[in-house]
């Protein structure tokens, strides 16, 4: 027989109001599982990025101990995190000299946090800051691997050695890192091997150049989500960093590196309308529940603002969330597929699978945690944004 208080105390998907952030916490460990013994078979840590997740309650699922080692893309994320007991952090975002007080205060209450830079200016700032304070803030230099964005080009030994040569004049110099974010647009396993074996070797490079000098460089550090996972060769690093494949997303499985049955994050909505003759749905999920990222737009498969799913997580085939007002979302067939709207009555609810995990999760205070097909909210967790 049921028992009256415990059935009273079931919270299911039904009863959740929309829009709202699910987690199949089913799918996290499994994704958690397979890079962790991947890495272990490559014989490197892992240091995993915060940022997609910036929750308690997944960093002590992800990270190898309590007390880390994490990466932080903000200080307010440094901060909340160390609340929560982690203690070996690196702010992986290039240092801006007026954040060294709070990075110094971080320090002072037991938190082995470490900044980036690729510039001779704020290694002069953090070497500057630690001579004042009597401590050594410790750096990394961040190589730029790719053209993506920052950092200093691997065989720039002259540029590398004078920043070095700043830092360690009252800083401490504790590596280098790098970041391939150029391999969100590979298409091909090829391309992505290749642009692993790239980051591998600019970052091992900038190291040797750093030790031939005479320079400290304990930590090498490199990763993203695609080329951890297509890596073959990890020799010279120390750790590598990733963060979305904690959920993944729609643009992780249009580059190859998951599955549909692997994205973990989903956006629960409910249907409010219909415009039977122009073959939409309506729901109550616009771009303020999913976010105005379309990452997919540049791959041969788009998912307009992400792909439609039953309440169990099922995804319908080529129905797409095709556009998107601030609280409206516009649901429909895929352009060109021949495929057939599902007979979605008003009330009706179903999960949406983001481009972006990381910018859909932003919009949410927290995750409702389901396994798998259930429909059972097992535990609600919160996150935080902002910085």
């Amino acid at each position: 027989m049921t028992n009256p208080d415990t059935a009273a105390a079931t919270v299911r998907l039904a009863d959740l109001e929309t829009p709202c952030l699910i987690l199949d916490a089913d799918r996290m460990d499994r994704n958690i599982a397979r890079l962790r013994r991947r890495l272990v078979s490559m014989g490197v840590s892992l240091r995993p990025h915060l940022k997609t997740a910036k929750s308690a309650d997944v960093a002590r699922r992800v990270m190898t101990s309590a007390a880390g080692p994490a990466t932080v893309s903000t200080l307010k994320e440094a901060a909340y995190f160390a609340a929560a007991g982690v203690k070996d952090m690196i702010y992986a975002v290039g240092i801006a000299p007026d954040k060294l007080a709070k990075v110094q205060r971080l320090r002072q209450d037991g938190v082995d946090i470490a900044v980036v830079l690729d510039t001779v200016e704020q290694a002069e700032a953090v070497a500057a800051a630690s001579r004042a304070a009597g401590h050594a803030i410790p750096a990394l230099i961040e190589i730029d691997c790719d053209g993506h964005r920052s950092g200093v080009l691997p065989n720039d030994a002259h540029r590398l050695l004078t920043i070095g040569r700043a830092l360690v004049q009252g800083g401490e110099l504790r590596g280098v890192l790098t970041h391939a974010g150029a391999s969100y647009g590979a298409r091909t396993e090829q391309a992505l091997v290749d642009a692993a074996s790239q980051e591998r070797c600019a970052v091992v490079q900038a190291a040797q150049i750093l030790r031939d000098a005479g320079l400290p460089c304990p930590v090498v550090s490199l990763g993203s989500t695609p080329t951890a996972h297509f890596a073959t060769d990890l020799s010279g690093v120390t750790e590598v960093r990733a963060g979305v494949f904690v959920f993944f997303d729609l643009v992780m499985m249009g580059i190859g590196v998951c599955k549909v049955d692997d994205i973990a994050l989903s956006v629960l909505a409910t249907v409010i309308g219909h415009q039977r003759e122009k073959g939409w749905v309506l729901v109550d999920a616009g771009w303020m529940a999913m976010s105005q990222d379309r990452g997919t737009s540049k791959q041969p498969v788009s998912q307009g603002y992400g792909l439609v799913c039953d309440i169990s997580g099922k995804p319908y085939a080529d129905i797409i969330l095709a556009d998107a007002n601030q609280e409206h979302g516009i649901v429909t067939v895929r352009p060109g597929s021949g495929a057939t709207l599902p007979d979605l009555k008003i009330g009706d609810r179903v999960r949406i699978l983001p481009n972006h995990a990381c910018a859909t999760g932003a919009l949410h205070a927290g995750y409702k945690v389901v396994r798998g097909t259930s429909d059972v909210v097992e535990a609600s967790w919160p996150r935080f944004g902002g910085w």
